[in-house]
C-alpha cells in the first residue's frame, strides 16, 4: 500500500516499509505480499522430521522443518530465507525463554523445546529494528524514564496509525499495549503525538532509533550476580566493555583495552585486568552467579562482544589497474600502510567543488542542529529539568528549521549524486548545476525569517532560567561536557543565522565563477539576492547575539566577576600578556571589553577555569609604550593604579594597543558613568592561590579545554571579537588525507574546521569527533622538499615541532583549506615554551 499525503491513516505492510525512503540494507517483499501473513502461512515443510517455532520482530511465528543432524546455521539460513534478509550478519536467533544467546554452531536437537526469537544487532534497516525497540519497551527492557517512555510511545502511534485523532488514538492505545505503564501516560502520549504532524512512518522509525541510542541502557541486557561482599549486582556487556550495575546505577566499567583475561570456574566469573589498572595486588575481580551454565552463557557473550568490537582487518590493495578518463574525472590514490586509501573520482569543473562544499557544509550544519533538537532536547526530557514554556519557546522556533534543513541536505545531495553520476545513471538530464535547487531552497528559507529573529528571545531566555533553575544549570554544565557538545552549548543556537551568511558568501564564490551566459549563472544569481535579503534583516540581531553568546562563555568560565552580560557591555579582545608582579613578569590572561579590562590567571586545581585578580575601568585610562628594557613592554594608566604588562610578539603588542585605544575613546564619548568599577588590589592573595588546592575553584565544574580562552593561555597569543566574527564566515568540512610528520601512511579523516579549530571524525555519520586541533599559533604553508611528501594538493601545519599534513581533493579543495585555516593560524612567536599539548582527544 502506497503512503498518503499528510495523513498516514492506512498501515503499511512490512514489505513496503523496508523499502521506505533510505537503502535499508534489506530486500522488500514481493509487492502485496505480507511479512506477517508469509511468516504465518507460509510454513515450510521438508518433512525432516524436527520442527522448530521461530519468532519473527512483528510477533508473527513460523515453524521450520530442519534435518535433525543440521547445525543451527541451517535453521539460521532457512530464517534469513523466509524474511528476504540479505544483511544477515546484523540479525541472529536467541532463546526466547532463557537467558541467553544462540551461536549458528548449537546442535540442534537441544533447542528445539522453546522458541527462538529473531534479534537484531546493529541497525541496517529502521523498520525492523523499531519493531524491536516497540518490544523491548513493551516488556520493560529499555529502561528510561516516564516522559522519554511516552515519547518513543507517541512516535509508534504515528508510525502505525498516523496524524493525531483523538478518538484514533484512544481507540489505539486501548488496543494495543505499548508500554508497561501506560494508563499512566496516556495523556502525554497523545499530547506528543499531536506534535508529530505530517511525520512519515519511515521518520518516526528514525526518530525512535535516535531516541533510543541516545539512552544509557540501550542496548543493556542485566546478568545477575553478586559481588564477593555478597551484594547483589548486575552484571551487562557492552561495545566499550563490561559494566558493572547496582539496580539501574552504573558503579563502574571495564573497557577492553584494560581486560587481560575473562574466565570462569564453576559460578564464579573472573576478570582479570592489566597490573597497572588496579596495581599488582588487585589484578583479579570475582562475581558469582546463580549457576554454572548461566556463567558459561555471560563468558560466551564477553567473548563474542570482544571480537567482535576488537577486531582489526587491514584489507589488501586491488591489484586491478583502474582505467579513466583524465580530462573528465581526477583520481586520488594511496597504497600506503596497506589500505587503499581513496578520493572518489569527480568531476573536475570548479562549479562542482563549490556545490560540494554547500553539501558537507550542510551536512556538519545539520549536526550541529542535531545537538540541540535531539542531544540536548533528550537530556531535558531525560531529567524534567526545563520549564514547558521554555521547551516550547526553544523547540518551535529550531524545530520547524531543522525540518527544513533534513529536506534540503537530500536534496543537495540527490543533486550531486546526479552530478558525479554514481546514482540514477540512466536518468537523462541537465544535472550538472546547482542554481536552481539553491533558489529553490533559498526562497523557502525566508518562510523562517520569524523563528531566527525570535532565537535572540530564545538564548536571553535559557540563560536567564539556567541562572534560575538549579537543576536546569546543572543539566546544562553536564550536557556541555559530552563529546557530543563539542562547542560551547549556545553556540549551537546561533547557527542557523550564521549559515544564511555561508550560503551568500557560497553563491557569491558561484556567480564570481560564473560568465553571465552560463546556463546556472541566473538562478544563483537570483538565490543570492534572496539570501541577501534575509542576511541584511538579521546582520544586526547576528552581532548582538555573537556579543551575548561570548559574554555568556566568559560567564562560566571566569571565577570573580559577576553579571558580565550586563546590558551595553561588548567583547573586544582577549589574549594572554605577561604582567609585572612583585614576583616579576607573571602570565595572565587579559580580557577588553567597551567598559573594563579584566585581568586573571589559572589555578593549579582540577578546573580550567580561570581567577579574576583586577578588574580596571576604561573611564580615565590611557597607554603608553615605555622605557622598559623587556620587549614589546607597554603600560596601562588607570585612575585607582597603573601596570605595566609585556606581550609575546610586536604583533600581538600592537592588537593590544590598537583595540586599547579604540575602547578607550569609545569609553570618552560615553555618557554613561555607572559602570565604572573599583581595582581589585588582591595580587598577592591571588599568587597564593595559585598554589593552594582548597580554593573555591575545586567546587566549580571542570571546563573543556579548547575553547580560545585556554588556547590563547598555552600559545601565548590573542583573539579579538573581529576575529570571531571572521571565523564564523570561514567554516568548513570535507575529507581530508592527513599524514603525521613521521609516520609513512595517509589516514582519511572527516575534518569540520570552525571556532579556529579543526576537529576530526572518522565518518560524517559520527556523532561526535574522535579528536581537535585548535589552530591558534599555527603556521599553514605547502610542504618544503625536506618534507619528502611528493603529493599534490598538500598543505602543512606546524607548531614548533608539531607538524601534520594533510591532502585535499583538488585544487579547490585545496585552496579553501588553506584560505580557511590562514584565517585562524598565528604567525605570533611565544616569549616562553609553556606547557602545550597539541592535540585534545575527547
Amino acid at each position: 500500500m502506497g503512503e498518503l499525503e499528510g495523513s498516514y491513516r492506512v498501515l503499511q505492510t512490512p514489505g513496503t516499509r523496508l523499502g521506505a525512503q533510505f537503502n535499508a540494507g534489506i530486500s522488500t517483499l514481493e509487492p502485496g505480499q505480507s511479512l506477517s501473513g508469509n511468516m504465518i502461512g507460509g510454513s515450510k515443510s521438508h518433512g525432516r522430521g524436527l520442527q522448530i517455532r521461530v519468532q519473527g520482530l512483528d510477533d508473527s511465528q513460523e515453524f521450520f522443518d530442519i534435518d535433525p543432524k543440521a547445525l543451527g546455521q541451517a535453521l539460521l539460513s532457512e530464517v534469513f530465507h523466509s524474511g528476504n534478509l540479505i544483511e544477515s550478519d546484523y540479525f541472529g536467533l536467541e532463546f526466547q525463554n532463557m537467558q541467553m544467546n544462540w551461536v549458528p554452531h548449537a546442535y540442534l536437537p537441544n533447542i528445539n523445546r522453546w522458541t527462538l526469537s529473531l534479534r537484531g544487532f546493529f541497525p541496517p534497516c529502521r523498520y525492523l529494528f523499531s519493531l524491536q525497540m516497540k518490544r523491548d519497551l513493551m516488556e520493560g527492557r529499555l529502561i528510561c524514564t516516564e516522559n522519554t517512555g511516552a515519547l518513543l510511545a507517541s512516535h509508534l502511534v504515528q508510525s502505525e496509525i498516523g496524524d493525531y485523532d483523538d478518538a484514533a488514538d484512544r481507540d489505539f492505545l486501548r488496543m494495543n499495549k505499548l508500554l508497561p505503564y501506560q494508563e499512566k501516560v496516556q495523556e502525554r502520549i497523545m499530547e506528543l503525538h499531536r506534535r508529530h504532524l505530517g511525520q512519515t512512518p519511515a521518520e518516526s522509525d528514525f526518530q525512535i532509533l535516535e531516541i533510543a541510542r541516545k539512552l544509557e541502557m540501550y542496548g543493556v541486557r542485566f546478568h545477575p550476580a553478586a559481588d564477593r561482599e555478597g551484594t547483589k549486582i548486575n552484571l551487562a556487556v557492552a561495545h566499550m566493555g563490561l559494566q558493572v550495575f547496582q539496580g539501574h546505577t552504573k558503579i563502574n566499567t571495564f573497557n577492553w583495552s584494560k581486560i587481560r583475561k575473562l574466565s570462569f570456574k564453576r559460578k564464579r566469573f573472573l576478570i582479570k585486568l592489566h597490573p597497572e589498572v588496579h596495581g599488582p595486588h588487585e589484578d583479579t575481580l570475582e562475581f558469582l552467579m546463580a549457576s554454572r551454565d548461566q556463567c558459561k552463557i555471560f563468558w560466551k557473550i564477553c567473548v563474542e562482544y570482544h571480537s567482535f568490537f576488537r577486531l582489526l582487518d587491514q584489507p589488501q590493495p586491488k591489484s586491478k589497474t583502474m582505467l579513466f578518463n583524465r580530462a573528465k574525472y581526477i583520481m586520488v590514490l594511496d597504497f600506503e600502510m596497506n589500505v587503499p586509501l581513496v578520493f572518489q573520482r569527480y568531476p573536475t569543473d570548479k562549479a562542482y567543488f563549490i556545490a560540494k562544499e554547500i553539501l558537507t557544509t550542510e551536512r556538519t550544519y545539520l549536526k550541529d542542529l542535531e545537538v540541540i533538537t535531539v542531544w540536548f532536547r533528550s537530556a531535558v526530557i531525560k531529567d524534567n529539568a526545563m520549564p514547558e514554556g521554555l521547551m516550547t519557546l526553544l523547540f518551535s522556533n529550531i524545530d520547524p528549521i531543522y525540518e527544513f534543513h533534513r529536506g534540503f541536505l537530500k536534496e543537495l545531495d540527490q543533486r550531486l549524486a546526479l552530478w558525479e553520476g554514481r546514482s540514477n545513471a540512466h536518468v537523462k538530464g541537465d544535472y550538472q548545476r546547482i542554481g536552481d535547487v539553491m533558489l529553490r531552497n533559498m526562497c523557502a528559507l525566508k518562510e523562517f525569517t520569524g523563528y531566527l529573529q525570535k532565537h535572540d528571545e530564545v538564548l536571553t531566555e535559557l540563560e536567564k532560567a539556567t541562572k534560575r533553575l538549579k537543576k536546569l544549570e546543572t543539566v546544562y554544565k553536564e550536557f556541555e561536557l559530552q563529546k557530543v557538545c563539542y562547542l560551547p552549548l549556545n553556540t549551537f543556537l546561533l547557527k542557523p543565522i550564521q549559515r544564511l551568511m555561508h550560503y551568500k558568501l557560497i553563491l557569491e564564490r558561484l556567480c564570481k565563477h560564473y560568465s553571465p551566459a552560463h546556463r546556472d549563472h541566473d538562478d544563483c544569481k537570483e538565490a543570492l539576492k534572496e539570501v541577501a535579503e534575509i542576511a541584511t534583516q538579521l546582520q544586526s540581531s547576528l552581532i548582538r547575539l555573537e556579543n551575548f553568546q561570548k559574554l555568556t562563555e566568559l560567564q562560566r568560565d571566569l571565577i570573580g566577576i559577576e553579571n558580565l552580560t550586563a546590558p551595553g557591555r561588548e567583547f573586544i579582545r582577549e589574549g594572554c600578556l605577561y604582567k609585572l608582579t612583585k614576583k616579576g613578569l607573571q602570565q595572565r590572561m587579559f580580557f577588553l571589553f567597551s567598559d573594563m579590562l579584566l585581568y586573571t590567571s589559572k589555578g593549579v586545581t582540577a578546573t580550567n577555569q580561570f581567577k579574576v585578580h583586577g578588574q580596571l575601568p576604561l573611564h580615565g585610562m590611557i597607554e603608553s609604550e615605555n622605557e622598559w628594557s623587556v620587549p614589546h613592554c607597554f603600560t596601562i594608566y588607570s585612575a585607582q593604579r597603573t601596570i605595566v604588562v609585556a606581550a609575546s610578539s610586536k604583533v600581538e603588542m600592537g592588537k593590544w594597543i590598537e583595540d586599547l585605544n579604540i575602547a578607550i575613546d569609545l569609553a570618552k564619548k560615553s555618557q554613561d558613568k555607572s559602570s565604572i568599577f573599583l581595582d581589585v588590589s588582591l595580587e598577592q592573595e591571588s599568587e597564593d592561590d595559585m598554589n593552594s588546592s582548597h580554593t573555591s575553584l575545586d567546587k566549580q565544574t571542570h571546563h573543556r579545554a579548547n575553547t580560545t580562552m585556554h588556547v590563547c593561555w598555552h600559545r601565548n597569543t590573542s583573539v579579538s571579537m573581529s576575529d570571531h566574527s571572521l571565523a564564523v564566515e570561514n567554516q568548513l568540512s570535507g575529507y581530508l588525507l592527513r599524514k603525521f610528520k613521521n609516520s609513512n601512511g595517509w589516514q582519511k579523516l572527516w575534518v569540520v574546521f570552525t571556532n579556529f579549530c579543526l576537529f576530526f571524525y572518522k565518518t560524517h555519520q559520527d556523532d561526535f569527533p574522535l579528536a581537535s586541533l585548535p589552530l591558534l599559533g599555527y603556521t599553514v604553508s605547502t610542504p618544503e622538499e625536506s618534507d619528502s611528501i611528493h603529493k599534490e594538493y598538500v598543505f602543512k601545519l606546524q607548531f614548533k615541532s608539531h607538524v601534520y599534513f594533510f591532502r585535499a581533493e583538488s585544487e579547490y579543495t585545496f585552496e579553501r583549506w588553506m584560505e580557511v585555516i590562514k584565517s585562524a593560524a598565528s604567525t605570533t612567536g611565544r616569549m616562553t615554551d609553556s606547557h602545550e599539548t597539541p592535540v585534545t582527544v575527547f
